[in-house]
C-alpha cells in the first residue's frame, strides 16, 4: 500500500467511526485521540476498521503507532 492510499483509507475509516471528524485539521505528529475529539471507544473502532479493511493484523502492543497520522500511514505503507 502507498502512503497515498494509506491516507485515503485512514481518511474513510475515519469518516465511518467519526463523520465529523476533519482530518484536514490534523497535523501529521498531532495525536489522532487528541486533535479529534475520539474517545477510546472511537479509536478501538478506527483500529478494528482498518484491520476489516486491509486485512493487516494489528495487535495491540501496535496500536501506539496508529495514533498520529503520520504513524498510521507509515505502518499500513509498510505492513501491507
Amino acid at each position: 500500500m502507498t502512503r497515498d492510499q494509506a491516507h485515503e483509507l485512514i481518511r474513510t475509516v475515519l469518516y465511518q467511526v467519526a463523520p465529523e471528524a476533519d482530518l484536514d485539521e490534523v497535523d501529521d505528529g498531532e495525536t489522532l485521540q487528541e486533535a479529534l475529539d475520539l474517545d477510546s471507544i472511537d479509536f478501538l473502532n478506527f483500529v478494528v476498521g482498518l484491520h476489516e479493511a486491509t486485512g493487516i493484523e494489528i495487535p495491540e502492543h501496535d496500536y501506539p503507532q496508529l495514533s498520529t497520522l503520520d504513524g498510521c500511514v507509515t505502518y499500513l505503507s509498510t505492513t501491507g
